[in-house]
């Protein structure tokens, strides 16, 4: 029962206003969130028995939340020299792969897949292949990253969740550290990459072995561009029919008339 409270208490640690939408007790301090989960223990009477051991619960809770598995992409440009990067919402939070925790259940890629969506707002599904993939383990939690290249940096990206995403950037890979300590994990300019200095070198060796030739690149870029042209002359030949549609009023009335 008591593993039971504690997967009732992650989900009580995402909370619903009505006015501000769905905002995440965990970016809260630690010392509010135990406030907070002793009183809506205090408020359940299905709880309620076992608020002598919200303490407990809560480390229980916290143990188990970094144990669970972790699924999201990395994210290349055309030429596979940036990568695309998201911010966490809090003040000072460093930059990491969109990624997130599994459901129970929940397949790794189909998890990536959800995720990415939900902190980028691009829909990788009909990209993503199970078999390009980085997996480390940081910190006892195992962390899988499938590799989708090719994406274009035209790209409008926007989080479809509040509170979670301050920022979405490409980041030059090169520029990028490859220690995972945190205190050596900062870009050039002073950036914290804790969650993506892990990945960088085996993501070099990746591009090194898998990167299309630049023939191949252009080629997938002529492609690309020779479609947004033909779909832009598509748009603008609808444009141009709607800009010289008229009713026949004359013909209207008649039909009217005759009826």
């Amino acid at each position: 029962m008591t593993f039971a409270v504690v997967l009732f208490s992650m989900h009580l640690m995402k909370s619903y206003s009505p006015s501000k939408g769905f905002f995440f007790l965990s970016n809260r301090p630690i010392g509010f969130m135990r406030t907070i989960l002793e009183s809506m223990f205090q408020s359940c009477a299905a709880l309620r028995p076992y608020i002598a051991k919200v303490n407990d619960i809560y480390k229980d809770f916290t143990s188990y939340k970094v144990r669970v598995p972790v699924t999201g992409a990395i994210i290349l440009d055309e030429f596979y020299e940036k990568c695309l990067l998201v911010k966490g919402w809090k003040a000072g939070a460093s930059w990491s792969f969109p990624r997130g925790k599994k459901n129970k259940d929940e397949e790794d890629h189909k998890c990536a897949i959800r995720e990415v969506w939900e902190e980028t707002g691009f829909d990788v599904s009909e990209l993503i292949k199970v078999e390009d993939d980085i997996e480390v383990v940081i910190a006892e939690q195992r962390i899988r990253l499938f590799i989708i290249g090719g994406v274009s940096e035209s790209i409008a990206f926007a989080p479809r969740t509040k509170n979670e995403i301050s920022d979405i950037a490409w980041h030059r890979i090169e520029e990028l550290p490859m220690s995972g300590n945190e205190s050596s994990s900062r870009g050039t300019s002073g950036m914290k990459y804790y969650m993506v200095a892990p990945f960088i070198g085996p993501l070099k060796s990746w591009i090194a072995h898998r990167k299309p030739s630049m023939d191949q690149i252009l080629d997938t870029l002529s492609r690309g561009s020779t479609f947004e042209a033909q779909a832009s002359e598509q748009v603008d030949e609808y444009r141009r029919g709607f800009r010289n549609f008229k009713f026949d009023y004359a013909s209207i009335l008649q039909k009217l008339d005759s009826e």
